[in-house]
């Protein structure tokens, strides 16, 4: 199974908000699916893998309780307004310029660590969620 994770990454907050996602680009170079079951950071209570639906004003962050699905010879990526890593619980606060170690664990892939290079605040963009991505 080959598993690429790409760009590691996080936006530093803009305010003193205890808020902290990661981004990353998961590129499954394999005909097997696969799927991200797992995150983890010693910043961090928890690491939890969401979605982010925009309808309208309207936002919806959910949890995939089961993982995020990676299917075969697909390329997903973890951004702004769509699948993220959010952080609960995150101290210190991570600023502009940090790096923070973040286990990514895969049902097939196994454990694989990175570290999100924390950026500066900005726009989030006018990407949505699209549903039938995390099925399967």
């Amino acid at each position: 199974m080959t598993l690429d994770i790409q760009r590691p990454w996080a936006r530093a907050s803009n305010t003193a908000s205890w808020r902290f996602c990661g981004f990353v680009t998961l590129a499954n170079r394999s005909s097997t699916p696969d799927r991200l079951i797992a995150a983890s950071s010693p910043i961090a209570k928890a690491v939890v893998v969401c979605g982010i639906k925009v309808v309208g004003s309207q936002i919806a962050m959910r949890t995939f309780q089961n993982g995020l699905a990676v299917p075969g010879d697909t390329t997903i990526t973890l951004k702004p307004r769509g699948y993220h890593l959010y952080f609960v619980g995150p101290a210190p606060h991570p600023r502009q310029g940090d790096k923070v170690p973040v286990t990514l664990t895969f049902e097939k892939a196994g454990t694989r660590e990175v570290l999100l290079e924390v950026e500066a605040p900005g726009p989030v963009g006018k990407e949505t969620l699209h549903e039938g991505a995390a099925a399967a």
